[in-house]
């Protein structure tokens, strides 16, 4: 069923007053092969401008967003994606646009059409108390209300429960964030701080996450919390632990050493890509993970139940990397992310005196259930033990297949070139084959797909 909810309809011309012959909506998805109905078509977002205002005593949120994007194709109409929440206006280049829901989706029509190469500014109001999109198989996500706030979270999905956006990693973009709260709450998500400012009971934070943006990166973490803010290697450092945390405590003492853990890995995968660093630790017990948000990623408390984990906060540095500076285009190239962050982990501990990374492989080796894949696991398996284990199992057999100087200049070298982008499994190992001049394609079809063990290299 398809609502129209304003008026105001598209008059089929262009700007120049012929008619719009060829004009066409925007595909209804961006063409995950996991998530068909994930993003958009027919525009490319460059950036989003968020003013939110949240309640939690009525959890009740507030929106206005404004995005500026490009057209990629002659656009009669384009969907943003946007769950729940209900929409009082939409303005297409100020001036009134018609809009419809459609399930999870605002549907714009403006006025006229969007010739393809036309840069175009969408502003949308909305308001309306949030709801975390559940899966069967991938669990919830989305903006969770706290008994002092609020936290945004999720993957692969979270951004729409909370504004409307291009819900892909595939249309990165950049972010300013201002939240408004009760005075005496902390209101913290991705990049640089802005600084805050009180009036009449309320406090607006203020953020920018400059460099481009997958969606399920963007965080809002509302709620009481022991916020420190200076500076590491120049950028802002801003870490964040919940009043509900212990003070000191081990989540403390974990992400007190963020910068120290990012700088160790700066020196095996190149310069931190980011203009900010730090990370929130959360008390509620429904998040059970620990997500890589970007520049600021967000820990769940059963990380830190039985002492400190610099593990953890390992494996989210290194996804600043592998995930957020370099995105995957499709879902099912996850190990991307999660091969290389779990690696990292596996560097950390050496480094911090524990297991060699040579230890752990050859006990996860010998753990590993070759049947499951690492690469294309299915929609329901992308977060399955192979991505991470099996994935990082392949990421130290090229480092012993071509030798510690070649690896580091493939992972030093790749996450140059692709910094800010979007990459697949196919890009990685023609960079690998580029780099150590080896034959690799049976390689990691080896690692990553067969079902028999490979052997060791």
């Amino acid at each position: 069923m398809l609502v129209v909810s304003s008026g105001g309809g598209c008059t089929g011309t262009r700007r120049d007053g012929r008619p719009a012959e060829g004009f066409r909506p925007g595909a209804t998805g961006i063409g995950d092969p996991y998530f068909p109905t994930y993003g958009n078509g027919g525009y490319d977002v460059a950036g989003y401008h968020l003013r939110v205002r949240y309640d939690p005593a009525t959890d009740e949120l507030t929106g206005d967003a404004t995005i500026e994007a490009t057209a990629t194709q002659d656009l009669s109409r384009f969907n943003l994606d946007l769950a729940g929440l209900t929409v009082s206006s939409v303005r297409v280049d100020g001036t009134d646009a018609a809009y419809a829901r459609a399930e999870d989706e605002l549907v714009v029509t403006p006025g006229t059409g969007l010739g393809r190469g036309r840069a175009f500014s969408v502003r949308v109001r909305y308001a309306g108390k949030p709801a975390p999109i559940t899966s069967p198989d991938l669990g919830s996500g989305g903006l969770l209300h706290t008994s002092d706030g609020a936290i945004a979270l999720g993957q692969p999905e979270s951004a729409s429960t909370w504004f409307p956006v291009n819900d892909h990693p595939l249309d990165k973009a950049t972010y300013r964030i201002e939240a408004t709260v009760p005075a005496g709450l902390a209101a913290l998500s991705n990049g640089v701080p802005g600084g805050s400012s009180t009036d009449a009971g309320w406090t607006t934070w203020r953020w920018a996450e400059r460099a481009p943006m997958a969606s399920y990166l963007v965080t809002l973490v509302i709620g009481r919390y022991r916020v420190s803010t200076g500076t590491h290697a120049g950028r802002p450092l801003v870490t964040a632990i919940a009043a509900g945390l212990p003070a000191g405590g081990p989540a403390e003492e974990s992400l007190a050493r963020t910068g120290e853990i990012a700088d160790f890995l700066a020196t095996r995968f190149g310069p931190y890509p980011f203009d900010a660093y730090g990370g929130i630790a959360v008390a509620d017990n429904r998040i059970g993970y620990a997500l890589e948000t970007q520049s600021r990623p967000v820990y769940g408390p059963a990380f830190f139940a039985t002492g400190p984990n610099l593990g953890v906060v390992a494996h989210e540095l290194a996804h600043q990397w592998f995930g957020d500076s370099v995105s995957i285009r499709r879902w099912s190239d996850l190990w991307l992310n999660e091969g290389f962050a779990t690696y990292a982990e596996w560097l950390w501990s050496e480094q911090d005196g524990g297991p060699s990374a040579q230890a752990i492989f050859e006990r996860e080796y010998a753990a590993t259930d070759w049947a499951e894949p690492a690469l294309d696991p299915g929609r329901s398996e992308i977060f399955s033990r192979a991505v991470y284990k099996r994935g990082a199992l392949a990421v130290h057999a090229l480092r012993r297949t071509v030798g510690d100087e070649t690896f580091f200049r493939i992972l030093s070298g790749w996450t140059a070139e692709r910094r800010n982008g979007n990459a697949t499994t196919d890009d990685f190992v023609a960079h690998a084959e580029r780099v150590s001049g080896k034959e690799l394609r049976a390689f990691f079809g080896a690692w990553l797909s067969d079902t028999t063990a490979p052997p060791v290299p």
